[in-house]
């Protein structure tokens, strides 16, 4: 397995292009089974779960052209699909489970496999299988596979009241409804840039919604969905990771193509860690204000609020702060994997449940670490960037799932960090 080599100690200058979203394109490419009209793609990351989701279709029936280096991506799915998502696929990736809504849409019928994904701590199918099933599906787990089946062959509009706002599931019963027969309104939906983002593109294909990016969303069924081109969004989760690379590190970073509104809870800790973030022309540029960061507390929460998914990324740089900060993880359990890795740099962090107490050093050590799940794996090379000595990262599988070219992008602004190739 390929492992990537950090040597710390040099401030970073220049600029960081940011790629478009992972999560918003893996729910925007599972939309071409709505529709027999091509959608394209245009922004698209270049990244594993890409590819894996890319295989997943082809194998339902859907055709894929990729131009661009892998940037824009064609799809079409005309004329018989199949409708079983195979485990081989599935088990790679958890977003896969977002083909079932648009499968027993435009198929009355679906058989996918439970999905896989990182191990960081249970993320059930219920809420997905429960809002179908109000759709009029009737749903079976036989065997680890998901059979489903909607009654008199079309889904139904319904009410449905989620017990928390779920992405995915918002993204799954979303989808559904745009070819249910009837009005269907999610209560307690996921308010994501991404849930505004696929929304926005069924849109263009021609769907009738209303409120995403509140709590509230309302689709009105249509008979049949159209084709669209569609950029995605700018990557909130690449985007706040690379603005924490010259916290780390020091210097200064330009991320072209960020948004504040993207990253608004995010960039609030930043400001009163004493970190400058400014909008520029092109995106948002990030340096230190005076010296070493100061600490501050974080919760994680849905969107508007602080970000799971930079949770990671926020303790290394909090690790190298003055101060005692605490971080509480209140939407996956297990996911402070990567603190005993920082612990071996020489980071002083105490674990206790769901919640993690960081008191900064001024300087950590390079060590051999491992990666254990996507954004852990580049948590520690930001680590990597503040230490004394070499950090090698390893199993950084983990980490093409969700980063293209990471090293390319952090030698680009002159960080030391190569990718060394495996046996």
């Amino acid at each position: 397995m390929d492992s990537i080599v950090v040597k710390g100690g040099r401030p970073l200058s220049g600029q960081i292009h940011i790629a478009g979203a992972k999560n918003a394109a893996l729910a925007l490419m599972p939309a071409t089974l709505l529709s027999e009209e091509p959608l394209t793609l245009t922004n698209a990351p270049r990244l594993s779960d890409i590819k894996t989701m890319t295989e997943l279709l082809r194998s339902l029936g859907s055709e894929i052209t990729s131009m661009q280096d892998g940037k824009v991506q064609t799809m079409s799915t005309h004329g018989t699909i199949n409708t079983t998502a195979d485990y081989d696929i599935v088990r790679k990736m958890r977003a896969s489970n977002l083909v079932l809504g648009p499968l027993l849409a435009r198929e009355g019928y679906a058989v996918v496999s439970l999905p896989g994904g990182c191990a960081i701590g249970a993320r059930p199918m219920d809420i997905h299988t429960d809002g179908l099933a109000k759709m009029g599906a009737s749903i079976e787990l036989k065997d680890g596979y998901l059979h489903a089946k909607a009654a008199g062959g079309k889904l139904k509009g319904a009410v449905i009241d989620f017990p928390f706002a779920s992405v995915g599931a918002t993204e799954n019963i979303m989808m559904a409804a745009t070819l249910a027969k009837g009005t269907t309104v999610i209560n307690n939906a996921a308010r994501e840039p991404e849930i505004v983002d696929l929304a926005t593109c069924l849109r263009r294909m021609g769907a009738q919604i209303d409120g995403d990016g509140t709590s509230t969303i309302t689709i009105q069924g249509v008979d049949r969905l159209g084709g669209a081109t569609h950029p995605v969004v700018t990557d909130r989760i690449e985007l706040g990771t690379y603005m924490l690379a010259p916290v780390i590190a020091g210097g200064e970073v330009e991320c072209i193509g960020g948004r504040m509104d993207l990253v608004a809870a995010f960039a609030e800790k930043l400001d009163a860690a004493g970190v400058s973030v400014t909008e520029t022309e092109l995106g948002l540029k990030v340096a230190r204000k005076n010296g070493r960061p100061s600490a501050v507390n974080v919760t994680t929460e849905p969107f508007p609020g602080f970000p799971t998914d930079l949770q990671a990324q926020m303790m290394a740089m909090l690790c190298v702060a003055e101060g005692t900060s605490v971080l509480e993880e209140k939407i996956f359990e297990n996911r402070f994997m990567h603190a005993p890795e920082l612990v071996r740099m020489g980071a002083n962090i105490e674990v206790h449940g769901g919640t993690a107490t960081v008191t900064g050093v001024k300087r950590m050590k390079g060590a051999p670490v491992m990666a254990t799940d996507l954004r852990a794996s580049v948590s520690l090379i930001l680590a990597g960037l503040a230490a004394e000595g070499e950090t090698q990262v390893n199993r950084v599988y983990h980490l093409d799932r969700g980063y293209e070219h990471v090293e390319e992008k952090l030698s680009a602004v002159g960080a030391d960090i190569k990718r060394v190739p495996g046996s």
